[in-house]
């Protein structure tokens, strides 16, 4: 095609010229990213519903793609600090192969289907943004039958394995559309909520319309989650960064008190959540049945993650092992009845995660990531690269901050993605012709 910018107009062309296996691909990407909440098998491991799509492109993909030499070299070296793990008895030989195949063959779907639409970045993000404002549109109609009474329009555990209603908020709901709760909500809708400020703030871009900027950050308040409030405040802080002006300045920051002050004095999921956290972070002495579940989780396996770390400082103890140093030093193991051992397999955060089981070298390599990747305000700002980049980097914080799981929800796409925004960068004509 012609040109560098995917409108919505050349949105539907494209996807009109697509041969009949992308569209497939298409279809595959929505739902590992947005259908999670659909689990067709618990044990050994959990089996979603995007796996079969999955599953069924890879001979197709193999057949036109090689595996790329870097995907090689960080496999043949995560396996051999696993079996190095495994051997010292850091690790067991199920829960390593569990995580390392997963992540594996995650990564190199996700890689294959960029290279699928030969690296056209704008197609894929403009393919997030859709899927995202459909969750937001599904958002709105489960509140709007909250609001009338009708419980299978708002409750979609009927059909939903992993999700269900969640009470809470003035409304007495909070928003989860189809995810499985709404701090998943709110992570992968963050690159939405970006794009939509950008919008509001800058009327050159035309990613959605007025309506559906508003719609998009009034649902992602009405998440009423904590995370939420996070994504909300890193989004604004990098808007104030890239205008760099007095009056964005002054907009961002009374707007993020508000926000504060109003979740704070009427929201109880969100007050007990921050004074407890708070609490049990500055105090390390919470009170069971008083003290938010969730926050002593997070500072349960932030004990774990910096014991396994102390002993296991350069490598960590290998993909999957956080279960096993849950074991060892959780302050909670003798605690059955309150199953605060329910994340031990993930460590409630991605970053503690990394921390537990790859050590310096993982927390190394993030922040070489992060570093090298990042597109800075204003880049090629016609091609839009960098704020597709700083969405994807709002989605990143928010996995590394509250989301253990390596691959749940497509997010080795948006890490790819990210990378791949940079290259697009620095060669802008590259995918002009996709």
């Amino acid at each position: 095609m012609e040109g560098i910018i995917i409108t919505p107009l050349k949105d539907i062309q494209y996807f009109n010229q697509l041969s009949r296996l992308n569209k497939v691909i298409c279809l595959g990407v929505y739902l590992t990213i947005f259908i999670s909440s659909i689990v067709l098998t618990t044990s050994p491991f959990e089996f979603y519903l995007g796996y079969i799509v999955m599953i069924g492109l890879f001979p197709f993909f193999i057949g036109r793609f090689k595996i790329p030499p870097l995907f090689i070299y960080l496999s043949v070296f995560y396996l051999l600090i696993g079996f190095f793990n495994i051997y010292f008895g850091n690790n067991t030989f199920r829960l390593f192969f569990k995580v390392y195949l997963g992540v594996f063959f995650s990564y190199l779907f996700y890689y294959y289907v960029i290279e699928a639409f030969a690296k056209n970045v704008h197609f894929l993000f403009s393919l997030y943004l859709k899927g995202a404002y459909l969750m937001t549109f599904i958002g709105l109609i489960q509140l709007f039958f909250y609001l009338v009474g009708f419980e299978p329009g708002y409750n979609y555990s009927w059909f939903l394995t992993k999700s269900a209603y969640v009470a809470g908020g003035n409304l007495g709901i909070r928003i989860n559309s189809l995810y499985t709760e709404p701090s998943q909500y709110a992570i992968i809708q963050a690159p939405a909520l970006f794009v939509a400020f950008i919008q509001l703030i800058n009327k050159e871009y035309s990613f959605y319309t007025t309506r559906q900027c508003i719609l998009t950050i009034i649902m992602y308040v009405l998440s009423f989650s904590g995370v939420g409030f996070v994504g909300l405040f890193i989004t604004l802080v990098l808007l104030t960064i890239t205008y760099g002006k007095i009056r964005y300045l002054t907009f961002s920051l009374p707007f993020i008190l508000l926000i504060t002050y109003y979740l704070y004095n009427n929201v109880d999921e969100f007050k007990s959540r921050f004074d407890d956290t708070t609490t049990i972070f500055s105090t390390s002495e919470f009170e069971l049945g008083k003290s938010h579940g969730s926050s002593i989780i997070l500072y349960d396996n932030f004990v774990v993650a910096l014991e396994n770390f102390k002993k296991n400082p350069l490598f960590g103890t290998g993909l999957g092992s956080h279960q096993i140093a849950f074991k060892k030093y959780s302050i909670t193991k003798h605690i059955r009845e309150y199953g605060f051992s329910g994340n031990s397999a993930d460590a409630n955060s991605m970053f503690l995660r990394i921390v537990s089981e790859s050590g310096l070298m993982g927390v190394v390599l993030l922040i070489w990531f992060l570093y090298r990747f990042y597109i800075p305000p204003n880049t090629n700002s016609q091609e839009h690269y960098w704020v597709y980049s700083n969405g994807i980097l709002v989605l990143i914080a928010l996995f590394l901050f509250r989301q253990g799981h390596y691959f749940i929800n497509g997010f080795p796409f948006f890490a790819l993605l990210y990378a791949y925004l940079k290259s697009a960068s620095e060669h802008p004509l590259s995918d002009a012709k996709n």
